[in-house]
């Protein structure tokens, strides 16, 4: 079991940066990837970026490319999205995943924490 736990959403203005953080617990956090997705109202949940289980590694969408960074600290446990010129467009609930078992399947997921990007 996984237990993941995000923090830094908040309301800013088009153009601000933000950092949201995301605690992991439960198993050696440093054995599997990690990833973030969002979901805006109304429309399905997405993938934004991911990074394999050092960090040495990471993609993203087309939509974030540029603008969003993905890191991770093992030392705390935590993975980050750093993200920089936000847009309207960015407002979501974003979520932590965790790829415990398969590269390719979500197998935990956060609970989620709003980002609202105001013009």
């Amino acid at each position: 079991q996984v237990q993941l736990v995000e923090s830094g959403g908040g309301l800013v203005q088009a153009g601000d940066s933000l950092r949201l953080s995301c605690a992991a617990s439960g198993r050696t956090f440093s054995s599997y990837p990690m990833g973030w997705f969002r979901q805006a109202p109304g429309k399905e949940r997405e993938f934004v970026a991911k990074t394999n289980w050092s960090g040495s590694s990471t993609y993203y969408a087309d939509s974030v490319k540029g603008r969003f960074t993905i890191s991770r600290d093992s030392a705390k446990n935590t993975v980050y999205l750093q993200m920089n010129v936000l847009k309207p467009e960015d407002t979501a609930v974003y979520y932590c995943a965790a790829y415990v078992y398969n590269w390719e399947r979500v197998d935990y997921w956060g609970q989620g924490t709003q980002v609202t990007v105001s013009s």
